[in-house]
């Protein structure tokens, strides 16, 4: 398996400098700054880049789940909300919550359901995150 990176140029102090983000083939790249992580400041941050690769693991996770299952879905598009909080330990990403709609035929909302928790649980980017921070799942079959 190939091995993937990216990297981040950060430049002056924390609260008045700012740093640039990039994958490592420029499929994506953005600004970021103090204000864009702490604050409500344009630009992106290190949460919304882990909440991106979760929720594009997990939609790929699900969307093999539900064909292994024998029903294809015709889509799955997920959404990961990251929160970050400070605790005694420091600032800490403390919990995900996963919420997906999946239009899918041919399947019912109790085996939908089911298979998108068994997704959660064997996304790569579940199993990273999931010791240090709390994962929850909302899953809506939409048609």
């Amino acid at each position: 398996m190939p091995i993937r990176t990216a990297s981040a140029r950060w430049q002056g102090n924390l609260t008045e400098g700012a740093g640039s983000i990039r994958t490592g083939k420029g499929g994506m790249e953005g600004n970021y700054s103090f204000r864009s992580r702490f604050e409500e400041g344009e630009g992106t941050n290190p949460e919304e880049l882990i909440g991106a690769a979760h929720a594009g693991c997990f939609s790929m996770a699900f969307s093999k789940a539900l064909a292994d299952a024998g029903t294809t879905p015709t889509s799955v598009e997920t959404t990961a909300k990251v929160h970050l909080d400070k605790t005694d330990a420091g600032m800490t990403v403390t919990r995900i919550e996963l919420e997906t709609v999946g239009a899918v035929p041919g399947i019912d909302e109790a085996q939908f359901a089911k298979i998108a928790g068994t997704a959660k649980q064997n996304c790569p980017i579940s199993r990273l995150l999931s010791p240090g921070a709390e994962i929850t799942l909302t899953a809506r079959l939409t048609s």
